[in-house]
């Protein structure tokens, strides 16, 4: 077996991925919210998968990824970690489990790791959950950061435009990465921002920067299943690339189905009992 395969094959974790960073290997992340979709996933050589609150956009039809409640978060959760072997699980924190009071965020964090068994959660924001995510870390679980557009703040945004373009605001999100570093976050998704900016954070942070619709300059790239492989049509941001058009070829297997039944060609003679 080769090295590039044996490693392939070697569990992928915290530490791993800021190997990955120092040796100048791209980091790749994608979501998943249940068993099958993610064995699929993580047999394809993913280094993360995310178990994102988009499951509220993707997976229950909400407009936002407010409505998204713990209880849910830790049954994708749990559904994801019974299918990945190699590829490090992380969980987003929904919104109101963790903003404004560091006990809650710590109840919360130990649930998701106990109830779904994932390796890591992942907050939203910077220096104002600083003691959600401090308390978090004292009790040994590992955070992944999020900056830039934070989704679960929509309503305080207003719009899902680019974010730090302003020096003010790049600024804020330069001090807040920092910040995320130094109290101990092991990686950073940072989404929606300039590319140049987002080049500069992943160039002073030693810990890895993950982007969403924020340039090639960063250490890894994460976008959201149903996005990448076509299945969601109605998303079509610049950042997004669709590797395939399941919405078309699922449509069309549904469509064959139906006419085989109408036409009673299926099922067929070898198809029965």
């Amino acid at each position: 077996m080769s090295v590039a395969q044996s490693d392939n094959t070697r569990k992928v974790t915290t530490h791993r991925l800021i190997e990955m960073k120092k040796r100048g290997e791209k980091i790749s992340m994608l979501t998943a919210y249940d068993y099958s979709m993610a064995s699929i996933i993580d047999q394809a050589g993913m280094d993360v998968i995310l178990v994102g609150d988009s499951a509220s956009n993707v997976m229950a039809g909400n407009v936002t990824t407010l409505p998204m409640t713990l209880d849910q978060m830790i049954y994708h959760g749990q559904s994801v970690t019974n299918a990945v072997k190699r590829a490090l699980v992380v969980v987003d924190l929904p919104f109101g489990t963790y903003q404004g009071n560091s006990k809650q965020a710590l109840a919360s964090a130990i649930r998701v790791m106990k109830e779904s068994h994932a390796e890591a959660i992942k907050l939203e924001g910077g220096a104002e959950i600083r003691e959600s995510m401090e308390r978090i870390l004292s009790a040994g679980i590992p955070v992944m950061g999020h900056l830039g557009l934070t989704p679960q703040s929509i309503n305080k945004f207003g719009t899902y435009t680019v974010r730090a373009k302003e020096e003010a605001e790049a600024q804020k999100l330069i001090e807040d990465a920092h910040l995320l570093e130094e109290i101990g976050c092991f990686a950073i998704v940072i989404e929606k921002i300039p590319a140049s900016l987002a080049g500069q954070i992943a160039s002073e942070l030693t810990i890895p920067i993950i982007g969403i619709g924020a340039g090639g300059y960063v250490d890894g790239q994460v976008l959201v299943m149903h996005d990448m492989l076509g299945i969601n049509k109605g998303f079509s941001p610049r950042f997004l690339r669709r590797y395939a058009n399941l919405h078309e070829e699922i449509t069309r297997a549904v469509q064959n189905y139906i006419e085989d039944i109408k036409t009673g060609d299926f099922p067929n003679e070898k198809e029965q009992y």
